[in-house]
């Protein structure tokens, strides 16, 4: 644990600053990784009861959905936890705006989502299934007292809200399963369980003497958010569907079953995911921090975490790139064998999600959301061009190397920019571990 405070305080933390930030972020992992867990076993359970067909149904059901939720959130996560963090006196009518902002983009997505559905001939389960799964984004805008808490640096707020309702529903989930309960359940159980978060989002928001009635709707905010926030939407738009879009394409051309495969090794990736949100979304008003006091202790901050984003990927992809058949066995059992080769190659992509996470924080601290924008459209379209070419001619295998290859080519576009070029260079020398190496090297000689 010591070592770990050493290390944080390289990165530019000051001491009394510090365990504020480390509690912060502990509250975080502790959260994820205990979800992580419970996740890890509800997946085997409903993976091993669906089968690869029903399995697939679901996760392209929810793919779809994916593909226009970021409507519900309208790209203003980080850029409302900024303006918190800038003017706490005007939090009524931040998160009044950003209420409203939010409930207009889910009813956007349930009218996209019947759009989608007639024109794509849907079966009638599967409209159904996309329909209900759709529904959670009407709960959604209660989320950004969410934002509320993390502005504060208080996010054990919200893990206790996110943490109970995936809890209660785990539970559920395992007793759908062991009472044999069709599959449109498990897609209602995902509308439940957003419904309860927001209902926990308010209980928790009127324990700090707050009220969601006091919340106002200011157009003047409106404009700047969306002013601000729209190359994030459509940044946002890019990045789901780039995210999403293998599992759709396979559907239409393979099947089913094949993405019940390619979904199968898929989550076990994506599980990995919540450490460098938990590590970002509470180091970042640090980060906002450092910018206005120091520009070279801001910049080093962003160095020392592209240096932590690069070796705690790498690590994770090394160890499970060499398991991946073992893991697929363990976890899924031999009927999902196929799923281990597409585990093997698409960890990897999880060092340019973990390096690209970092480095969008740059982005928005510099309000050069443009730049986010444009390389999730190159990514995007980057993806979507090599599934084309890919899946017909190594079919599941052959969307996760198109996810491979798209994810560092979408990550590391930005150099072409001017704004970004520093920080490329700065993240391709954490990819290489340059900045370890040397430190090591270093320290290796002083020891002599």
């Amino acid at each position: 644990m010591k070592k770990i405070f050493i290390f944080l305080e390289n990165m530019g933390f000051q001491p009394e600053g510090l365990k504020k930030y480390f509690s912060n972020t502990s509250w975080l992992i502790v959260d994820r990784v205990l979800r992580l867990m419970l996740a890890f076993l509800t997946t085997i359970l409903i993976v091993r009861y669906l089968g690869p067909q029903q399995f697939g149904l679901l996760s392209y059901a929810i793919s779809i959905v994916s593909l226009v939720s970021i409507l519900a959130y309208a790209g203003l996560e980080n850029i409302l936890t900024r303006e918190l963090v800038k003017k706490p006196e005007r939090i009524n009518e931040l998160l009044g705006t950003g209420f409203v902002l939010r409930l207009i983009g889910s009813i956007l997505i349930i009218i996209i989502l019947l759009f989608v559905g007639v024109i794509t001939n849907e079966s009638k389960l599967s409209f159904m299934m996309i329909l209900i799964i759709g529904a959670s984004n009407i709960f959604q805008p209660f989320g950004v007292i969410d934002f509320f808490f993390q502005s504060r640096v208080q996010a054990k707020y919200s893990v206790i809200v996110q943490s109970t309702s995936f809890f209660a529903l785990t539970v559920a989930r395992i007793l759908c399963i062991f009472l044999e309960a069709p599959l449109i359940i498990f897609a209602i159980l995902l509308s439940v369980e957003a419904l309860l978060a927001a209902i926990g989002y308010i209980i928790a928001y009127s324990v700090q003497g707050k009220s969601i009635f006091g919340w106002k709707f200011n157009k003047e905010i409106a404009r700047e958010f969306l002013r601000d926030a729209w190359p994030l939407i459509l940044s946002g738009l890019a990045i789901s569907t780039f995210a999403k879009i293998d599992q759709v394409l396979l559907k239409f051309l393979i099947n089913e079953e094949g993405v019940g495969f390619y979904a199968a090794a898929v989550r076990i990736v994506e599980a990995w995911y919540f450490i460098p949100m938990a590590i970002t979304t509470s180091i970042f008003p640090a980060i906002l921090n450092a910018r206005q006091n120091s520009h070279s202790e801001y910049l080093n901050r962003l160095k020392k975490l592209y240096d932590l984003m690069s070796v705690i990927s790498i690590f994770i992809a090394v160890f499970i790139s060499l398991l991946s058949g073992f893991i697929i066995n363990i976890f899924y059992g031999s009927t999902f064998a196929s799923s281990a080769t597409v585990l093997a190659i698409y960890i990897w992509s999880g060092i340019a999600t973990f390096i690209g996470v970092a480095s969008n924080q740059f982005l928005i601290a510099e309000n050069l959301t443009k730049l986010s924008l444009y390389r999730s459209v190159f990514g995007m379209i980057t993806n979507i061009l090599l599934n084309f070419v890919l899946i017909p001619l190594y079919g599941i295998n052959g969307a996760a190397i198109a996810t491979l290859i798209s994810y560092f080519l979408s990550t590391f576009f930005i150099a072409i920019f001017k704004e970004g070029r520093s920080q490329s260079i700065m993240m391709f020398r954490s990819l290489f571990l340059v900045n370890i190496f040397s430190f090591a090297s270093k320290k290796i000689k002083s020891d002599k």
